[in-house]
């Protein structure tokens, strides 16, 4: 794909506290308002055998009361002034963001100062079996009571072996929750929730100068940790070494094909290519599943396929096709990985590239006017890769990707790097 200058490259500026902590800075006039996003390097990848979960419940826990906000205040506080916040976990960070009136970007500092600062002066045994019930609802209503809900569960159970930090899931076991004990929890809190781990950005209508001194002021005093702990080692063999296989009977309305390949990891170069075969497989109605699966044979009511980055171990490609009734499963499985491996012996048209270049220049354009996007990007960037700017790079990488370096990347769907899920209807249910 041709590469051409399309964006003019953020104005990223970098400064950190002597605790420790990045911040990162973007001015953004567009319109008044800032998004604040604090990224945490530590995830469920972080847990240790017998108390899994943890990651995710602090993301729970963190908006539960500190010092001087006290249970439920942090949301209402921004709810109150015109914003939004929310959180996320998953396997190597969690992070916390929030987009307000860029005349409130103050309140959103202190209160994520405050709690990094004093969340263990509102963490008791009330507040963490309140928040166990939550995450277990949270379980049963997202994974276990949804139709293939425990698609993803199966998917990286089966990706990747016993004992590797990536194998069990990110919302934990309700086991290790139940057993963990408030010291448990407290010294998880202590251990990753520092400002030496951590990257602030602020991105939208700010001034600069004021929010340096905001956050010296607010977080300026939270000592860092000494004792920071190396991350686990992520080491893992591609390709997986051999098909892994297997069925699930559930109650399900219809049988459903999942499908798995490990992928290189984030900082890997090839990792973009891989991208950009995705796309070309499954990206809209004009990708080859599509038209294939779902159109012209109709074998399947629906088709994705999609890379899901890590940054370290392996990185995942996941797929799925629900079968169309009356449809022959072993058809849609076959046709689904014929579609696969044909793009690594024949490669993808001018005509596919020039699509695909077309698709990611539409989505760049469209990051580039979400500051919460730009915001979450630069964290990820920073605090996996230790290099924020690759954000302004990312579209040239892409369109710099070549077919061939496609077709060498959809080498990753052979036989033996491909995990097979199928989910079928419980007889009667």
């Amino acid at each position: 794909m041709a590469t051409r200058q399309l964006l003019a490259p953020l104005p990223i500026h970098e400064k950190r506290l002597a605790n420790g902590l990045r911040i990162i800075t973007v001015v953004d006039r567009t319109a008044p308002v800032a998004a604040v996003n604090i990224w945490y390097h530590v995830g469920s990848k972080d847990e240790r055998p017998g108390r899994t979960g943890f990651a995710h419940l602090f993301e729970h826990l963190m908006f539960q009361g500190s010092e001087n906000v006290s249970k439920a205040e942090h949301l209402s506080l921004v709810e109150s002034i015109g914003g939004n916040a929310n959180a996320t976990t998953w396997l190597d960070r969690t992070n916390y963001f929030a987009t307000v009136p860029a005349e409130w970007v103050d309140l959103i500092l202190w209160m994520e100062a405050d709690r990094l600062a004093t969340l263990l002066s509102g963490l008791d045994q009330v507040n963490l079996d309140n928040q166990r019930d939550v995450v277990k609802n949270e379980k049963r209503s997202s994974y276990d009571n949804q139709p293939y809900g425990t698609a993803y569960l199966e998917i990286f159970a089966l990706a990747y072996p016993v004992g590797h930090p990536y194998h069990h899931p990110t919302i934990g076991s309700m086991e290790d929750l139940d057993a963990a004990s408030l010291e448990d929890v407290r010294n998880f809190f202590s251990t990753w929730y520092a400002p030496n781990n951590a990257v602030l950005t602020i991105v939208g209508d700010i001034d600069e100068a004021e929010i340096y001194a905001s956050v010296e002021k607010y977080f300026g005093g939270i000592p860092a940790s000494p004792t920071l702990p190396a991350h686990p080692d992520l080491t893992l063999a591609q390709p997986l070494g051999g098909e892994v296989r297997k069925t699930v009977m559930d109650k399900v309305p219809d049988p459903r094909l999942h499908l798995a390949f490990r992928a290189p990891v984030l900082a890997d170069p090839d990792l973009e290519a891989v991208g950009i075969a995705t796309q070309i497989l499954a990206s809209g109605r004009g990708s080859r599943l599509y038209r294939r699966l779902v159109r012209d044979e109709q074998l399947a009511q629906d088709v994705e396929l999609s890379l899901l980055p890590f940054v370290g171990g392996a990185s995942l490609i996941v797929g799925g096709a629900t079968l169309r009734p009356g449809a022959d499963q072993d058809r849609l499985e076959r046709t689904f990985i014929e579609e696969l491996e044909r793009l690594a012996s024949e490669g993808p048209t001018a005509v596919e590239m020039q699509r695909v270049a077309a698709l990611v220049e539409s989505s760049e354009l469209a990051e580039r006017t979400d500051l919460e996007e730009i915001a979450d990007g630069i964290g990820m960037y920073a605090t996996l890769l230790n290099d924020p700017e690759r954000i302004n790079r990312d579209l040239e990488l892409a369109l710099a990707v070549t077919a061939e370096q496609v077709q060498r990347a959809a080498a990753l769907f052979a036989a033996e790097n491909r995990v097979v899920l199928w989910y079928l209807p419980v007889e009667g249910a």
